[in-house]
């Protein structure tokens, strides 16, 4: 944990955040949440109201009520109300932790209470290998634990 805290140190969220994402409303429907979960890699979706986080629909949430209620239903009856977010000054190692910690496996980034990115555990995994490796073209290498790719610490 001490060397992924080294690695992760110093980092502002902004330098590794997902910044390539699609978002729901409250009024979509959740056949548009399936329709943008198979169109992409993307599971859970923040949901934005008036240019603000409103909540975050999850895949687990999605399919439950996908199997209770069908596609018909709208996001704002299966969304989570209570998620965290982080703004995007943030530094990667002091938000781990709650990411770790986290119901949600997606954490919305702001810059001035507006939506920027998102923040997986896969996406902190893939940061790290990809700085690994680049340290590794320098001489620099980190020996880190494989499991960081799939989001498993």
């Amino acid at each position: 944990m001490t060397q992924l805290k080294s690695a992760l140190g110093g980092i502002p969220i902004g330098r590794a955040m997902i910044t390539d994402y699609r978002t729901l409303s409250p009024g979509d429907s959740l056949g548009r949440a399936v329709e943008l979960t198979l169109a992409g890699s993307q599971q859970d979706f923040p949901v934005e109201e008036n240019g603000r986080v409103a909540g975050v629909l999850t895949r687990a949430d999605l399919l439950q009520a996908l199997a209770k209620g069908g596609e018909g239903l709208s996001v704002s009856e299966v969304m989570q109300r209570e998620f965290q977010m982080v703004d995007s000054s943030e530094m990667l190692d002091t938000i781990f932790p709650r990411l770790q910690n986290s119901q949600c496996h997606t954490l919305p980034v702001t810059r001035n209470g507006r939506l920027v990115g998102l923040m997986t555990m896969d996406n902190v995994g893939e940061f790290i290998l990809i700085q690994s490796a680049l340290k590794a073209s320098q001489g620099k290498a980190l020996k880190l634990d494989p499991r960081l790719a799939h989001g498993q610490l």
